[in-house]
């Protein structure tokens, strides 16, 4: 005699999931660590972080720059570390008045009318860290408080090549005085090309007094066809509070083997250190000068920048050597600059960049 096959309800297979993951986390905690916190949106992007050391950490990455292409780099990144590395992550972007991603969008320089628009800031308040990739913002002032806010959070930050100089209406305060995104939140501000802009890449030199430090980890080859950014006066040197990691050595043209420029120094393109808001709290902070959608090809410079994220968390402990940091999907992104045109570089809804 046959007997039916009898199947658990769905009821029965959460309570017996849970029940596995409550031998070593709560059933509340497991529930958060699957769900994304942002909610779905045309307005940005968001990756559900899977298994991973990351799992239930939230990371916002911000695009809003107009020429180095970081509407292709910052989706890829957060591929990246949802799916290999377990974080939850978000990209929020500059959009137009169509709520397109648009890098054509002209700045205050050029046009005194301009007001930029980063839809999703509100979500930095419940993020553990912050990427920043902008360039020459200028934001309403609703949307400059979350960034104000955030920084006095004590949460850590990451900023990527042009965050240095990341705003021009900009009126952060501490103790009553105003603060330079750059200079006195990343450790330095964009004063100049060292060597030939769009015609230079860049050799990273790891630091040899440095080169245990966790972010270094497992990081090799780096080099990107972005030029070196100078970020202090030719008389002077990176902030005592600034730790350097690597250096940038200018190259004559931008292929890897091209030879190194003789007539430029190297100097400091990544670094880390520590920023104190208004509420007492410290942050830890890494700063990247390199990174272009090109430069972010590179094996060494994607792993430094994961790496910077674990030690950014305070969770260095789990950086490896050799964790994966092979891109999710494709990726071929444009050339850096402003010829649109010539380029191809058209506004495009956010989903477009998923």
């Amino acid at each position: 005699m046959h007997h039916p096959i009898s199947f658990p309800s769905i009821a029965s297979l959460v309570s017996i999931v849970f029940g596995i993951l409550g031998s070593v986390v709560s059933p509340m905690a497991a529930l958060q660590a699957l769900e994304h916190p942002v909610p779905e949106s045309p307005l940005w992007l968001t990756y559900s972080g899977g298994d991973g050391p990351g799992a239930g950490k939230h990371i916002v990455l911000v695009a809003a720059e107009q020429e180095y292409r970081s509407e292709h780099s910052m989706p890829m990144m957060a591929r990246l570390l949802a799916k290999h590395h377990g974080f939850h992550c978000t990209v929020l972007f500059s959009l137009n008045k169509d709520n397109e991603v648009d890098p054509t969008q002209k700045i205050k320089w050029d046009d005194k009318t301009v007001m930029h628009n980063i839809p999703g800031l509100e979500h930095l308040k419940h993020c553990d860290l912050v990427i920043w990739f902008s360039r020459l913002l200028s934001l309403p002032p609703e949307q400059l408080q979350h960034v104000y806010d955030y920084l006095d959070s004590g949460k850590p930050i990451i900023g990527v090549r042009t965050a240095n100089h990341g705003f021009i209406d900009w009126d952060y305060k501490k103790d009553g005085k105003k603060v330079d995104f750059g200079v006195g939140v990343l450790g330095g501000a964009f004063r100049g090309h060292h060597g030939r802009w769009q015609q230079d890449s860049t050799r990273g030199i790891i630091i040899e007094e440095n080169k245990d430090h966790p972010i270094l980890k497992g990081v090799t080859e780096i080099w990107g066809t972005s030029d070196v950014y100078r970020t202090y006066k030719e008389d002077s040197s990176l902030p005592a509070d600034c730790l350097p990691l690597v250096n940038g050595q200018p190259l004559v043209g931008r292929k890897q083997d091209d030879a190194v420029n003789t007539e430029l120094i190297p100097l400091p393109v990544a670094w880390v250190k520590t920023w104190t808001g208004n509420t007492g709290r410290t942050a830890r902070v890494f700063h990247v000068t390199m990174g272009s959608a090109k430069d972010f090809q590179n094996e060494g410079l994607r792993r430094m920048t994961v790496n910077a994220a674990y030690w950014c968390l305070a969770m260095e402990a789990n950086i490896q050597e050799q964790s994966r940091m092979d891109i999710v999907g494709p990726y071929n992104p444009p050339d850096s600059g402003f010829n649109y045109k010539k380029l191809n570089i058209v506004p495009q809804k956010p989903s477009y960049y998923q």
